[in-house]
């Protein structure tokens, strides 16, 4: 029996999240999407030969930040520093959230004034991040979880013996 990823994936868990307008969801989802594109376009623009390779830097080590703010089960199993898990609690709330996108989204829109390059994408990610907390935090939403993972105590979650079977 082969394990895939679809077992862990709640498809009707993500449907609910699209379907419940609240908009901190929304943030969340799109901060997972700038995860992957600060990394990879960070990547991307290391190879100029310009000031744009710092934005590039940032934009890697930003995408590591939001990593550790929007996965925070990640701060149980990394080996890290106090100081560096106490920042990372703090953004627990819209607000703070809101704030946390909006500084790092004006740190990439500055990479424009050295080069127009595919760091707007990055710039736009976090925009669009930071305005769907702003409008959870102005229409009072609670801060939610996604579910987009399903719950290990359901029954259709893999087992041990499933997952000992596929090693």
């Amino acid at each position: 029996m082969a394990l895939g990823v679809r077992q862990f994936i709640n498809v009707a868990g993500i449907v609910k999240d699209l379907k419940s307008f609240n908009f901190s969801l929304y943030g969340r989802w799109f901060g997972y999407i700038n995860i992957f594109l600060c990394i990879a376009l960070g990547i991307a623009n290391l190879f100029h030969v310009s000031a744009v390779i710092a934005f590039g830097i940032v934009a890697i080590v930003q995408g590591l930040i939001i990593l550790f703010v929007e996965i925070p089960f990640l701060l149980k199993i990394c080996p890290l520093s106090d100081n560096f898990i106490e920042f990372i609690k703090r953004f627990e709330t819209n607000g703070y959230r809101t704030l946390f996108y909006v500084v790092m989204a004006v740190i990439q829109w500055c990479s424009i004034a050295v080069q127009a390059t595919s760091l707007i994408v990055v710039a736009v990610g976090l925009t669009i991040s930071a305005c769907s907390y702003a409008v959870a935090l102005t229409k009072h939403q609670e801060f939610q979880n996604t579910h987009i993972l399903k719950d290990p105590t359901s029954d259709d979650f893999p087992h041990e013996a499933v997952v000992r079977e596929m090693l």
